[in-house]
């Protein structure tokens, strides 16, 4: 092909997209992504893991005084964000087509979706820490520590959507694309994780 993988040259994009198409494997920032998303993966095993090696641990769970959680909400915010990946995947599908102003359309309307997420997740998580808190027993530890996590998740991945709109605002380049496809790659795991953490969390309820 006439043109690397990772040229400068690069800078308008249908250029961008056949360049990224032409590539015979992914590209570096896009395996940095990877080996963070592998780390990030372990950490929430291991949250996962404690809460329910605490369980076995205590014949009462969640203590007493605490209601176990409700279950339809967190199961609706659950599907919301994974909604939310439709339109990351579209906005990767239309870059790589070379569809620079559809691309950056598509990803402001995930961005909508992870935010109206995460607003409501604070909004939960806030009604819970109300009712009783981390420092109370294992359990409030454990259930505040593991949503904490996985919202900080959310939230880092919201500023990853913020910077890059900024950057599609100008166009797209051989790097924006990259950017794109790491990115994407990201909230796909946070989406996919969310499973496990909801259904953890809900545990006492089911």
């Amino acid at each position: 092909m006439s043109e690397v993988t990772r040229s400068m040259d690069a800078t308008a994009a249908r250029i961008a997209a056949r360049v990224d198409r032409g590539r015979r494997t992914q590209p570096n920032g896009w395996w940095g992504m990877a080996l963070f998303v592998a780390g990030e993966a372990t950490l929430f095993g291991s949250l996962i893991a404690t809460y329910f090696y605490l369980r076995l641990s205590n014949d009462v769970w969640p203590p007493a005084g605490i209601e176990p959680p409700s279950v339809t909400l967190p199961l609706v915010l659950t599907g919301i964000l994974i909604a939310g990946v439709v339109p990351m995947w579209g906005a990767l599908r239309a870059a790589r087509a070379g569809l620079a102003a559809r691309a950056w359309v598509l990803l402001a309307i995930a961005f909508a979706i992870q935010a109206t997420y995460l607003g409501l997740q604070i909004h939960l998580f806030v009604s819970d820490y109300n009712d009783f808190q981390p420092t109370g027993s294992s359990y409030g530890s454990v259930y505040f520590t593991l949503l904490g996590v996985h919202h900080a998740h959310v939230a880092l991945g919201l500023l990853f959507d913020v910077w890059l709109l900024g950057k599609l605002a100008g166009g797209m380049t051989n790097y924006r694309l990259v950017a794109l496809r790491a990115i994407s790659l990201y909230w796909f795991f946070v989406a996919a994780i969310a499973v496990p953490v909801v259904f953890t969390q809900l545990y006492p309820s089911l």
